[in-house]
C-alpha cells in the first residue's frame, strides 16, 4: 500500500512539474531546424511562421537551416535534442517518409522519435529543363529519354528529396531510365538545370518559378492534380497522359518525443492560429503553399504512419536508395 502511495504521489508531482513548466514556457529564444537550405520551400514556410509564432510567445524562433544527406543530418540533431520546447524540426514527406525507405540508417525514427505537431503547407513541383532543349511536352521529353536510355540527367537537392522522388515516379510511369544527379541544396540543383548541367528536374513550384517567367528555365509541366495560379499556362503531368501522375509535397512541425504534452498542445494552437491569419494565408498562397487543414497532433502522426505504409513498397520496388 505504502508502495503504490508513493508511486501515484511521484506521478502527481511529475505531473504538476510538467504543468509547471509547461505554464512557464518559453522562457528562452526557441530554435527551428529546418533541414534543407535557405530560399527553399521549407525554409519559406519556416520563416513565414517563425516571424508570427515569435510575436505569440514573446520569445524569438531562430530559424537553423542545416543541411545535408536528404535532411537527415538535420533530422537526428532534432531527435536527439532536450524535449523541453525549445527545438522544433521542419518535417515534410521527404524526411518523415521517404527518407525511411532511402536511407539503412537515417540516424532517427519517424515515429519513435517525435511528437507532431501540426501541418502548414504543401506544394507542387515543375517538370523544368532548360530553354534550349527542343523539348515542348511531357512526350517530347519521354521521347528524348527513350531515345538515350539511361543518358539523360536530373537533378535534386538531394536523395531522398520530393525533387528525387518526383524523378523516380516519373521514371517509373513513363517508362524511362534516367541518371540521378544529387546537389548539396535545391538551390544548386536548380541552377544545374539552368546552366545546362543537368537535362531536366522537378522543384518545388515556389522555388522555380522566377526563373521560369526570367526565362532560365523552362516549364513542361506542374504535379499537382489542377494547374498553379503562379503558372496558369503551364498543364499538369495528368492533362499530358500521365494520368496517375499528382505528386504535391506536405510540410509541418514536430518536436522530440517527450516535450510535455502542453507545450505541443500549445504550439499547436498557435500554429493553427497563425495559419488562419489572412497575412499569413496570403503570403503562401504568394508564394505557390496550398495551405493544410488545421489537425490535431495524432493526426499528423496518423499521417505519418499512413504516408509510411504506402510510400516504403513504392521505394523498395523503384530500387532507389541513398547509398
Amino acid at each position: 500500500m505504502a508502495l503504490t502511495k508513493r508511486t501515484l504521489l511521484a506521478a502527481a508531482l511529475a505531473a504538476i512539474s510538467t504543468r509547471s513548466m509547461a505554464q512557464a514556457w518559453p522562457t528562452k529564444p526557441i530554435r527551428m531546424i529546418v533541414p534543407l537550405a535557405p530560399g527553399g520551400t521549407a525554409d519559406i514556410i519556416a520563416r513565414i511562421y517563425a516571424d508570427e509564432l515569435g510575436k505569440a510567445l514573446g520569445q524569438t524562433v531562430v530559424v537553423d537551416n542545416k543541411t545535408g544527406a536528404g535532411g537527415t543530418i538535420a533530422s537526428a540533431e532534432a531527435a536527439r535534442a532536450a524535449p523541453d520546447g525549445y527545438t522544433i524540426l521542419v518535417i515534410s514527406q521527404g524526411t518523415m517518409v521517404f527518407n525511411v525507405g532511402l536511407y539503412p540508417k537515417p540516424g532517427y525514427d519517424p515515429v519513435k522519435n517525435f511528437a507532431s505537431v501540426a501541418l502548414a503547407g504543401s506544394v507542387s513541383n515543375v517538370l523544368i529543363v532548360h530553354p534550349d532543349n527542343p523539348a515542348k511536352s511531357v512526350a517530347d521529353l519521354i521521347a528524348q529519354a527513350k531515345a538515350k536510355p539511361g543518358e539523360l540527367t536530373y537533378s535534386s537537392g538531394g536523395t531522398g528529396t520530393s525533387h528525387h522522388l518526383s524523378s523516380v515516379l516519373f521514371e517509373r510511369d513513363a517508362g524511362v531510365k534516367l541518371q540521378h544527379v544529387p546537389y548539396r541544396t535545391a538551390t544548386a540543383g536548380i541552377m544545374g538545370v539552368a546552366n545546362g548541367e543537368v537535362t531536366m528536374a522537378f522543384y518545388n513550384t515556389p522555388t522555380v518559378v522566377g526563373l521560369i517567367k526570367g526565362g532560365k528555365l523552362k516549364a513542361l509541366a506542374i504535379t499537382s492534380a489542377q494547374r498553379s495560379e503562379l503558372l496558369p499556362d503551364v498543364p499538369t503531368m495528368v492533362e499530358q497522359g500521365m494520368k496517375d501522375y499528382v505528386f504535391s509535397t506536405w510540410m509541418g512541425y514536430a518536436v522530440p518525443k517527450g516535450t510535455p504534452a502542453p507545450v505541443i498542445e500549445k504550439l499547436n494552437a498557435e500554429m493553427i492560429r497563425i495559419g488562419r491569419l489572412p497575412a499569413v494565408a496570403e503570403k503562401m498562397k504568394s508564394q505557390g503553399i496550398d495551405m493544410m487543414p488545421p489537425e490535431p497532433p495524432a493526426a499528423v502522426d496518423k499521417l505519418i504512419r499512413d504516408e509510411l505504409a504506402l510510400w516504403i513498397p513504392i521505394l523498395k520496388a523503384s530500387g532507389a536508395s541513398a547509398e
